[in-house]
């Protein structure tokens, strides 16, 4: 019988491209920092949320395969580009809560899935460089036929996987329709780290206000508020707060807000 776990080889990965091409399905991914599950509609979000056991609060995750695709899809401006730039060009894994353009809405399916992809302020966390295996899911998905890949740490909410695929727990495993093993992957990510002491999870900054609507750009001006806030640290969090002081005069770090 055909198992539903597979090695990852470096290409991408045909049965997962076209399992979520079709309504409802889940599959198990690698990243720079552990295991996600990984849907495209509200079925498979429904799914993903009954697998985790997870609240429906937080703000959605989109995996975004290029720069332009994060363009037509959220609302930023030029000083919250040059900080996605930055991440992109040193291969950087990041994510920050934006709004949604209304012309980004479109992409979204048109089958309920809007109400799981957002929170109350109507921002999604649209996140880049997330690991080679996803990335090029992804990127197929939306080259294809314009399809969005949405995601969530694939292990019991509050639960780390510790980068395993043995770790995403009997729950997660029975739900997914296709599993991608790559522990090595993973584990190159964070050569000097072991299990226990390497980041599973990718550092989160918030873009918006408490109403989520985008923070103004600062200019040259000094102490300004609203202004970006660091709420979630993570893998490579000393080169993002870099580049966060390069590009903003102010900004917060408050691990956890929100969040």
């Amino acid at each position: 019988m055909k198992t539903k776990q597979v090695t990852w080889t470096g290409e991408p990965h045909q049965e997962a491209i076209q399992l979520l091409q079709q309504e409802g399905k889940v599959i198990v991914c690698p990243t720079k920092v552990g295991y996600i599950i990984a849907v495209s509609d509200k079925k498979g979000l429904e799914r993903k949320f009954s697998a985790k056991n997870r609240k429906r609060n937080k703000p959605g995750v989109v995996l975004c395969s290029s720069l332009e695709q994060l363009q037509e899809l959220a609302e930023w401006n030029d000083e919250i580009a040059a900080v996605y730039q930055d991440c992109w060009d040193n291969d950087v894994l990041f994510g920050a809560i934006l709004p949604w353009k209304e012309a980004g809405k479109t992409y979204i399916p048109q089958d309920g899935a809007q109400e799981l992809m957002m929170d109350t302020r109507a921002t999604s966390c649209f996140v880049i460089k997330f690991g080679v295996p996803g990335e090029q899911i992804a990127k197929a998905l939306w080259e294809e036929k314009r399809q969005l890949l949405f995601a969530s740490s694939a292990n019991p909410s509050g639960k780390g996987n510790r980068g395993l695929v043995e770790g995403i727990g009997e729950q997660i495993a029975a739900e997914a329709d296709l599993i991608i093993e790559s522990n090595d992957y993973v584990a190159s990510i964070q050569p000097d780290k072991t299990a226990e002491t390497r980041y599973e999870q990718g550092v989160m900054v918030s873009f918006v206000d408490a109403s989520g609507k985008l923070i103004p750009q600062q200019g040259t001006q000094r102490s300004i508020t609203p202004a970006p806030v660091l709420i979630r640290k993570g893998l490579a969090v000393d080169k993002i707060q870099l580049f966060l002081s390069e590009h903003f005069n102010s900004w917060d770090y408050r691990h956890g807000e929100y969040y």
